[in-house]
């Protein structure tokens, strides 16, 4: 069963550092991309990275330069590190899933192209 489970939400002050991980389980691991979208209350959801199976990746402008997404192939996990942060960053974060019917070396920036989703992980960052 294709399963996506995400851990390390949680509180912090402004400028500290959180780490997600997501636990991709049941997939051929090859060849899906990932990524970490978020989402507050009365807005879409939005990417933050995305990932290919050999590292590519891509970023929201608004992470540049705090955020390093991050893929571990032989455990099947991803991974978010999160520097810096702001309170514009408080919001639910997922772990998603582009499946391809190969290897995926790029990664889609494009959230509905993200069909396997984990239940999500609450960030707060307060001022």
């Amino acid at each position: 069963q294709e399963q996506l489970v995400e851990s390390g939400g949680g509180s912090v002050q402004g400028g500290g550092s959180l780490r997600l991980s997501c636990a991709a389980s049941g997939y051929n691991y090859n060849s899906i991309c990932m990524g970490w979208f978020r989402q507050v209350p009365g807005k879409e959801r939005e990417v933050v990275a995305v990932i290919g199976y050999y590292g590519r990746t891509q970023y929201a402008d608004s992470v540049k330069d705090r955020f390093t997404i991050s893929r571990d192939n032989t455990k099947q996990y991803l991974y978010l590190q999160m520097n810096n942060l702001e309170p514009a960053d408080t919001a639910m974060y997922y772990c998603a899933a582009y499946l391809k019917g190969d290897y995926c070396f790029v990664p889609p920036i494009e959230v509905s192209k993200y069909t396997h989703w984990g239940q999500g992980t609450q960030v707060t960052v307060s001022s």
